[in-house]
């Protein structure tokens, strides 16, 4: 019997996994009830003057998820596919992340519905104000500590700390994590995710026997997160083959430079047209002969309909929720381990 995806919204998804556990653990059926649906969720609209003068409204969301073990905790991603399901999903991701390690925070997630890529740095610099300032009676050291996500930096950790503590009118720099070395942010913290993921692959390869010297490897994504650890693999002795951004993507058998492939990236601002590598896109990243698969991209990204293509022995995954219920199914049936994202 061939898995299909009945669905792939991430609320519905994460929903389905809460349930199963509470039942694989003989929990009280509330119990899941009661971690399916955040303990807040706002949603907010602003306008941000554009550049050429005009006016225009932007939509955003916090979800916070629970606190039972502390403040809520999660990232801020500006992206135009942010919607309301996808951010109580990724808050709930994020509160059993933090349980499961014993960190003493609950698990939220906001986002805004833009582009970055078509704004300009004084506007992005003002949607990321405005939504700080929208959500300001919410957030705070001891309530709700944003940090870095998708399409979101240092510097704009920076705007969104510095609009909150005009608003405290005083120093509050536990209030937004990711932020600037300068302003009181962590040594590491921007490598810390990519470098957390590269070591779990070599540990996970351990365990089924795979050599890590010459392991080829397959990346989807090459932002924060997918260029680290595609280079400390690389380091590590793995050759990465394969990279897909939002733009494109690139494959050479030989091997990528990634350093070469970074300071790319910095001038072009994708991975696509890199010299050397051929062109490819996502349906071929995931059919690439490779040993390590790793989606450090979206939600969503390995379904039924491309699940049975993959040819790693090993998927892990960098993004929250790249594998659908059903394509981690086949992957299991086909005797891929696939080191989960929590």
């Amino acid at each position: 019997m061939v898995s299909t995806d009945t669905t792939l919204n991430p609320l519905t998804i994460v929903q389905q996994q809460l349930s199963k556990t509470a039942q694989a653990l003989n929990l009280k059926p509330a119990v899941a009830d009661i971690l399916k649906e955040p303990m807040r969720f706002v949603e907010v609209s602003f306008p941000v003057k554009m550049d050429d003068g005009s006016t225009r409204v932007f939509k955003g969301y916090r979800s916070q998820h629970n606190n039972a073990l502390g403040p809520f905790k999660g990232g801020m991603r500006f992206h135009p596919e942010v919607n309301a399901d996808e951010v109580k999903a990724l808050s709930i991701w994020m509160t059993l992340k933090c349980a499961i390690l014993g960190l003493p925070f609950g698990g939220s997630k906001g986002g805004v519905v833009c582009d970055p890529n078509e704004l300009s740095s004084n506007e992005l610099e003002q949607v990321s104000r405005r939504f700080i300032r929208s959500l300001y009676k919410v957030l705070g050291p001891e309530n709700d500590i944003p940090a870095p996500d998708v399409n979101t930096s240092a510097r704009i950790m920076g705007w969104m700390l510095d609009e909150f503590e005009s608003l405290k009118g005083g120093n509050s720099p536990g209030c937004i994590t990711g932020k600037p070395i300068i302003l009181g942010g962590s040594y590491g913290r921007t490598e810390a995710t990519g470098r957390g993921v590269a070591v779990i692959a070599r540990e996970a390869a351990r365990q089924i026997g795979l050599p890590l010297e010459g392991a080829r490897v397959a990346v989807q994504g090459f932002g924060n997160v997918g260029s680290h650890l595609a280079c400390i693999l690389q380091q590590m002795g793995c050759r990465v083959i394969a990279v897909v951004d939002i733009y494109g993507g690139i494959y050479n058998p030989a091997g990528l430079d990634m350093s070469q492939l970074t300071e790319y990236v910095v001038q072009k601002g994708s991975v696509q047209g890199f010299p050397g590598a051929t062109p490819i896109g996502n349906k071929e990243l995931f059919a690439t002969e490779c040993e390590i698969l790793i989606p450090a991209a979206l939600e969503n990204q390995i379904i039924a309909e491309n699940a049975s293509d993959i040819k790693a022995r090993l998927v892990v995954e960098a993004a929250n929720g790249p594998t659908s219920p059903a394509a981690d199914q086949i992957l299991k049936e086909k005797g891929v381990l696939v080191v989960p994202d929590i």
